[in-house]
């Protein structure tokens, strides 16, 4: 698919040839959304408490006597089911983070960038730097681009200081670099705006894990089969080649 390039005016310089199978051959989505709920799991506080009977102020003496009043035998006023009394399941702090295989978030990262491109959702742009931090000039880029008022990510190829200043006061509007990305912050944006270079880095790192994997396969397929001769080796009779 070819996708268009712009520059900070919003006028097209290019175009820029990329096949989303490249990333990811498939998309998994149940291991997207495992990953984005993992993300934001780790992302709660888990700070809530409440009281439960036992914390809660109040009088342990018995309300009214057991018989004879018509009402429904009673003990504690600091009961669960009483204005005032303590939680009957009292909430308290915990941990929801958990962690995923490295390999399955890295999958889920390039198969969250490959629906994105898939569905015609990433703008791409020659370049985004400013020499200072100036949020006019961002808000002016991004109303060029066709994506003021949406939440966007702006993904430039390294960290840029006066790029995240100049954005960090747009509503909606969050900055990335390339190497931070993963599946909850590229599907949470409606539009991701990337530099050219920044995909670029993005589907290098893609081509040198993918080489690394094939190299550990193979490295490894070359130890068993030296096993194996080794083994064929030493059952083999004397003077048998």
């Amino acid at each position: 698919m070819n996708l268009t390039v712009f520059d900070t005016s919003g006028k097209q310089v290019g175009s820029y040839e990329i096949d989303p199978a490249e990333l990811a051959p498939k998309i998994n989505r149940q291991l997207l959304h495992d990953a984005v709920v993992m993300y934001q799991a780790n992302l709660r506080q888990g700070t809530f408490r409440t009281k439960s009977r036992a914390e809660v102020a109040g009088t342990t003496k018995k309300m009214y006597r057991q018989k004879g009043t018509g009402n429904a035998r009673a003990g504690s006023k600091r009961s669960g089911v009483r204005r005032g009394g303590g939680h009957i399941f009292a909430k308290r702090p915990r941990d929801f983070g958990f962690r995923m295989p490295r390999k399955a978030l890295q999958s889920a990262t390039r198969m969250a960038l490959a629906a994105r491109l898939a569905d015609d959702e990433v703008k791409l742009i020659d370049s985004l730097s400013f020499d200072s931090p100036k949020t006019s000039a961002m808000a002016a880029t991004l109303a060029s681009l066709g994506v003021a008022g949406q939440t966007v990510l702006v993904s430039p190829a390294e960290h840029d200081g006066n790029l995240w200043k100049s954005a960090r006061n747009i509503s909606g509007v969050s900055v990335t670099p390339v190497a931070e990305l993963n599946a909850l912050s590229i599907l949470q944006p409606r539009t991701i705006v990337m530099t050219t270079a920044a995909i670029d880095a993005f589907r290098e790192e893609v081509k040198r894990r993918q080489t690394s994997s094939r190299t550990r396969v193979a490295r490894k397929q070359g130890g068993r089969s030296a096993a194996r001769n080794r083994g064929a080796e030493a059952a083999s009779p004397a003077g048998e080649v």
